[in-house]
């Protein structure tokens, strides 16, 4: 049993679910906020980066305030996507292995309605949820929060825009004498407008590691490129962390698509999410991507949201984001759970000016790589080259025969000497036209 937890004021049942999942040392935010969750009676407002631990933060201690003799809702966690809200539920399932009698429900957007319904027919105390997805259900009469006692709002500085018209529902829902507890990376002012409206003036106030918030085992790195150079070098970069784990983000969703499919040709380990695609596909995408199945996920800002994937080792910003609340949920992605990660944008020339502003706000440095030379460029498309030939598929329209007399031309060169030649004539392929080559063409 973890003694650390147990200071804390965890309990024997989740201290052996902790053991079960080989977690013994609380992280900085859970330190903080775990004894006033269990102890104080008073709202808290938490600032932690993203990869700090927040799910136990607030849901190790929920788990013990819940009376279990009740079969009313008594807590609901407000996420601001459906994959967040899913990697929520699963680490409260996970704390509670050893509770048998609390009762978890997940009802979040982009899939059937109808199986949520039918699942809150049942005693529920703990429901983790999208805003509108909850308000849908509540229209529906299919789920009550009258006696509610702790709100939990969880990467509120992601679901700003959603809360602004579904948090007046859902104030008006629950009793005025319920508990919120608002965990976010940043603290822009749309959040403290949204403390200030519908937290208590009693307030507590808690931060971990603010002096690296959102950048702790970071390092943040940016390359300049002409526009035309952009792609090469991305590739040339992905070319360098093969067989790693990363996240490409993009502004928009064309975007994703174009740079998804100049991966697939390069042969590269990828998969895409943006707003636009069903869930079904969006989980499928993400799981493949957990699992390890494919290494570069290229997204959007809004459909990265809430991903929780150890491992990754590197972000790209192939487009840089509009705020620098966007940067830090980015950059978020990497270095989790005390890792290192690298966070690497590609930007052009006139964006150069950005970084310093960036560097301001965020209170961190940037370091710029310089990007190849053309000599370096050249050996390292031939390498992509060759690995995209590697892993092409073998080619089943052409005939025997001519694959038997292809064979016959090569037939007396070894494998050094077939290399040699191919590499030459990629080179003359691929180089600019000679004066003579010129007037022949004319």
């Amino acid at each position: 049993m973890s003694k650390q937890f147990s200071a804390l004021g965890i309990n024997e049942q989740t201290l052996q679910s902790l053991v079960d999942l080989q977690i013994s040392v609380p992280t900085d935010i859970q330190k903080k906020t775990i004894p006033i969750i269990l102890n104080q009676k008073e709202d808290i407002v938490a600032l932690a980066k993203t990869g700090t631990g927040k799910t136990a933060a607030f849901g190790l201690p929920l788990l013990q305030l819940i009376n279990t003799e009740a079969s009313h809702v008594q807590a609901v966690i407000l996420s601001p996507t459906r994959e967040l809200g899913q990697q929520i539920y699963e680490n409260l399932v996970s704390f509670a292995a050893h509770s048998s009698s609390i009762s978890i429900a997940s009802v979040c957007g982009g899939i059937p309605i109808k199986p949520q319904i039918e699942r809150l027919k049942e005693a529920t105390h703990i429901i983790v949820a999208t805003p509108g997805r909850l308000i849908d259900l509540i229209q529906r009469k299919a789920v009550s929060i009258k006696n509610l006692k702790y709100l939990v709002l969880d990467e509120a500085d992601e679901m700003v825009t959603a809360l602004k018209t579904d948090l007046d529902t859902l104030d008006a829902e629950m009793p005025k004498s319920r508990r919120t507890l608002l965990f976010t990376a940043t603290m822009p002012g749309t959040v403290k407008q949204l403390v200030q409206n519908y937290m208590s003036k009693h307030v507590m106030h808690l931060e971990a590691d603010m002096s690296q918030m959102g950048h702790q085992g970071i390092d943040h790195k940016f390359i300049v490129v002409e526009p035309i150079e952009k792609l090469e070098v991305l590739l040339h970069f992905l070319n360098s962390k093969e067989g790693e784990r990363g996240i490409i983000f993009c502004k928009t969703k064309a975007a994703v698509n174009k740079l998804a499919k100049k991966l697939a040709i390069n042969k590269f380990s990828s998969g895409s999410i943006h707003g636009s695609l069903t869930q079904g596909i969006r989980d499928r995408i993400m799981g493949q991507f957990r699992e390890g199945y494919i290494d570069i996920l290229v997204a959007t800002d809004l459909a990265a949201r809430g991903i929780d994937v150890k491992e990754i080792s590197y972000v790209v910003n192939y487009h840089l984001p509009d705020t620098y609340e966007a940067y830090v949920h980015r950059s978020g992605r990497t270095a989790r759970a005390g890792a290192k990660g690298l966070s690497l944008s590609i930007i052009q020339e006139d964006e150069r000016i950005d970084i310093p502003e960036f560097e301001e706000a965020l209170g961190l440095v940037f370091n710029e790589i310089k990007k190849q030379d053309a000599k370096n460029r050249e050996e390292t498309n031939l390498l992509l080259w060759a690995k995209r030939i590697f892993k092409t598929k073998p080619n089943r329209t052409v005939s025997a025969e001519t694959k038997k007399k292809l064979k016959t031309v090569f037939h007396h060169l070894t494998k050094d000497e077939l290399i040699e030649k191919i590499l030459a004539d990629r080179i003359i392929q691929n180089s600019p036209a000679t004066p003579k080559d010129q007037s022949q063409k004319k």
